[in-house]
């Protein structure tokens, strides 16, 4: 009967998660520590998430790692931020290949550092043959950003002949966005009790349900993941129709 109920949740899980992961400055701050440890906590937590959505049949998580805005804050913190992309990848990738988890970063590489680029490029390579689950890693990412590239590339091709006016559809465009081989997430959450998007995935979230959760980041567990799924498996989710939903 055990068996029979998780097999349940699984097949209801959302395809497509995303996640603001708010929260680790105040993490730390409450705990009289600096910044960087929240941080550093909040890499534990990512791995902790990434090993419950597999479990969970959450085919698609996507996360928000570093934004282009967080180039404003210390240079201090900008580089912690960096190092804990190399600490991830570099204690979890091999994991990640042999659970068949598919790293994929979007984001803009300009102004990346030498080594982050080839260690973004070894971790999607090294897992680019891996189709059970699929981990999207937002790094220096803006949704307004990447619509704005997006836009420049469709008015290149335009320009080059290669596309016409008229075939810049809604489905057009958003094959020029980073995520174009990736569907709309389903569900997103952000930790830490704050009520905004901060700029992510303003064109994917159309019409994907938010949670709002008041645990900080470095808390958040396969509990917390599995509530915010039990609060979208009770809302009925509409499409801009009155009484519909999308198949």
């Amino acid at each position: 009967m055990a068996q029979t109920a998780s097999t349940a949740a699984v097949a209801q899980a959302p395809r497509h998660i995303a996640i603001i992961m708010d929260g680790n400055g105040r993490w730390a701050r409450m705990r009289s520590r600096p910044r960087t440890f929240g941080h550093s906590e909040g890499v534990e937590a990512l791995r902790r998430t990434v090993e419950a959505a597999g479990e969970l049949g959450v085919r698609y998580l996507t996360v928000f790692g570093f934004s282009t805005e967080n180039w404003r804050r210390p240079v201090e913190e900008v580089n912690a931020l960096f190092d804990l992309l190399r600490l991830y990848v570099a204690r979890d990738l091999d994991r990640l290949v042999k659970e068949g988890v598919r790293v994929h970063v979007i984001g803009a590489r300009e102004g990346l550092q030498p080594d982050l680029l080839r260690i973004i490029d070894d971790a999607e390579t090294r897992t680019g043959h891996n189709d059970k689950q699929h981990l999207i890693i937002a790094f220096n990412y803006g949704g307004q950003d990447e619509i704005a590239r997006a836009a420049r590339r469709i008015a290149e091709d335009a320009a080059a002949g290669k596309l016409a006016p008229s075939e810049v559809t809604v489905e057009r465009f958003g094959s020029y966005l980073d995520t174009a081989d990736v569907p709309p997430p389903d569900l997103l959450i952000r930790t830490s009790g704050e009520l905004r998007l901060s700029n992510f995935m303003l064109w994917q979230a159309a019409y994907t349900e938010l949670v709002f959760v008041d645990v900080l980041w470095p808390d958040f567990d396969k509990a917390a993941l599995q509530s915010a799924i039990d609060t979208y498996r009770r809302r009925e989710r509409r499409f801009g129709g009155a009484d519909t939903e999308q198949p």
